[in-house]
């Protein structure tokens, strides 16, 4: 411990003085046999700042640990806080997000009042992974920042937690490049500087991937998706490595690798299962609607998809059971039971936004769009078409833009409005051309696997 971490010459000298006249020693019995009875009496006063050597003595002859003397901090305070703090992360997986906003806020006030910086970062961290599951993502993204604030002066591997989360958040927001650009310059950091800490790299990689595909980016979501396979066996923390299998999933759809996909999520879910991280699962089944989905099996992927709209609704995680329901939405369309799809889209867009979850508003927009088309309401599918293009432009979703210009460049041409229809075609095109290069800078360093 450095002498910057101690308290000041007056606070430890009462210390001092407190806790020897508690264990009723003179100041010369306390002193003996190294110091002198005068210098007990001038640390007291506060007039010297004690040496590591004259703390230590003086701790062993009060029967205290040497940062208890020096900071005031006992080291059972600290464990209990952090066993405490793995309390709340229990409480939070299992789905319980108010009750964990409970414990964390009481334990970032402990931690706060007894100057704990990692055990306040800890807290804080919690915090906002409680706001993503809220769906609260501006509040989120402040906790997320005073964690990083709080680890200012620690290693970057340390701050990586806080970093990713605050690039959910943006991601989550509908900023998809601004959330890479945070994601890409660390990972880039770390590798340059030789950080090879392969939970942080793992943490980036996994989260990197959701953005990168609703990008159009591709290559370089199945470039993430490599590194962070790769990675897995090095990483010690299960919940890292079933969190990076359910985001491999997409990468493995995307190339056509159903079966793949399928088996990279039942690693995930066996996982989930043994942690016990009930949201975790959720999401999982979440995930495995829509492989299911995208490989026409409607019946089985309506299932899993009620399931995790199910699981997360008991879990009040309003953001994804919003997210969840588009997509049951569109399967139950597929399935023929368009009524009601266009019941559940108008029942969740309230809760969606370009600020809160713009990729989502936009596909409910979308889904609405085609709905009202097959009724033959090509006004209102024109409408809902062009909402979804504004909320995809701000989002940057390049290549859920792409068929978005495609369906409504269609339409525009039924109705015999062929110029506005080239326009839109054109501006599709532009979206597809060279994905994952043109939205985004150079690809960061490669980590050492």
């Amino acid at each position: 411990m450095g002498v910057a971490e101690r308290d000041d010459p007056e606070t430890i000298g009462r210390r001092v003085q407190k806790l020897r006249v508690e264990r009723g020693l003179t100041q010369k019995q306390l002193a003996e046999p190294v110091y002198t009875p005068a210098y007990v009496s001038t640390l007291e006063s506060g007039r010297v700042r004690p040496s590591d050597d004259a703390l230590r003595h003086l701790a062993d002859r009060l029967g205290v640990a040497f940062d208890e003397l020096a900071t005031g901090r006992s080291a059972r305070l600290v464990t209990e806080l952090r066993l405490r703090l793995t309390g709340a992360q229990r409480t939070l997986a299992a789905g319980e997000a108010e009750a964990a906003v409970e414990e964390y806020t009481g334990l970032l006030a402990e931690a706060e009042a007894h100057g704990l910086a990692e055990e306040r970062a800890a807290a804080l961290l919690g915090l906002g992974e409680c706001a993503l599951e809220t769906g609260e993502l501006v509040v989120g993204r402040e906790y997320f920042e005073r964690a990083e604030r709080c680890l200012a002066d620690a290693p970057l591997p340390a701050r990586v937690p806080a970093l990713r989360g605050r690039a959910v958040a943006h991601y989550l927001a509908g900023e998809l490049r601004y959330a890479v650009y945070l994601l890409e310059t660390t990972i880039d950091e770390l590798n340059r500087g030789g950080l090879h800490d392969p939970d942080a790299l793992l943490l980036l990689y996994t989260g990197a991937i959701g953005p990168y595909m609703d990008m159009g980016a591709y290559v370089r979501a199945a470039q993430a998706a490599e590194f962070a396979l790769a990675l897995a066996p090095q990483s010690q923390n299960p919940e890292l490595v079933a969190r990076m299998h359910r985001s491999v999933a997409r990468t493995l759809l995307a190339e056509g690798r159903v079966a793949e996909a399928d088996a990279s999520l039942a690693k995930a879910a066996e996982l989930y299962r043994e942690l016990h991280l009930r949201t975790e699962l959720a999401n999982c089944h979440w995930m495995r609607g829509y492989v299911y989905a995208q490989n026409g099996e409607l019946e089985r992927a309506e299932k899993e998809l009620r399931e995790a709209l199910e699981m997360l609704s008991a879990r009040r995680a309003s953001l994804y059971s919003s997210q969840v329901t588009v997509e049951l939405a569109d399967v139950l369309h597929r399935r023929g039971s368009s009524r009601e799809a266009a019941d559940l889209l108008r029942g969740v867009l309230g809760g969606l936004s370009p600020e809160r979850g713009a990729v989502h508003a936009a596909a409910a927009h979308r889904l609405l769009g085609i709905i009202a088309e097959d009724a033959r309401e090509t006004e209102r599918a024109e409408e809902h078409y062009v909402r979804a293009m504004s909320l995809l432009e701000r989002a940057g979703a390049a290549g859920d833009l792409a068929d978005l210009c495609r369906l409504l460049g269609d339409l525009l041409r039924r109705t015999g409005r062929v110029e506005a229809a080239l326009d839109a075609y054109r501006t599709g095109l532009g979206h597809r051309t060279a994905p994952g290069t043109t939205t985004l800078g150079p690809a960061p360093a490669q980590p050492p696997v």
